[in-house]
């Protein structure tokens, strides 16, 4: 990642490369925390409106619902219960016993415990507030 401003919209637009994750969030602050307090993500800059974060080298952005305002993708968001079905936002070589733990801890819900699966990655599966399934893994 090279060096930009995290608050200068056209320097992040530049700096966004290779494959990019978007999340359209409730409550900006309340994911950042999470990925922050379970995976170690760090806050590059974060507002209302919208957060860039960064874990091992990759860009994520989460943008308010609101923000999105004369856009068609929050047509497509649920009424109501859970955005990310369907979909895992799978963060590798991130320890999934201390993420499970530091989950628990705070209070958000364990889809499914950590286990060694027969694809040869260790791995559990972590609800976000907003019902996105974020899964760390490590090979076994």
């Amino acid at each position: 990642m090279t060096d930009f401003d995290p608050t200068d919209a056209v320097q992040v637009g530049h700096a966004l490369e290779g494959f990019g994750v978007n999340l359209l969030v409730s409550d900006v602050a309340r994911i950042a925390g999470f990925l922050e307090q379970v995976f170690g993500f760090s806050k590059l800059s974060c507002s209302q409106d919208y957060s860039l974060l960064s874990h091992d080298g990759i860009l994520f952005q989460l943008h308010a619902d609101h923000a999105y305002s004369r856009n068609p993708l929050p047509s497509l968001l649920p009424e109501s219960g859970a955005r990310g079905g369907g979909i895992e936002l799978r963060l590798f070589n991130v320890q999934p016993d201390q993420a499970e733990q530091k989950a628990r801890e705070a209070g958000y819900e364990i889809l499914m415990e950590t286990a060694d699966k027969p694809h040869g990655l260790r791995e559990c599966f972590i609800l976000d507030p907003d019902g996105y399934c974020w899964c760390p893994s490590v090979r076994i």
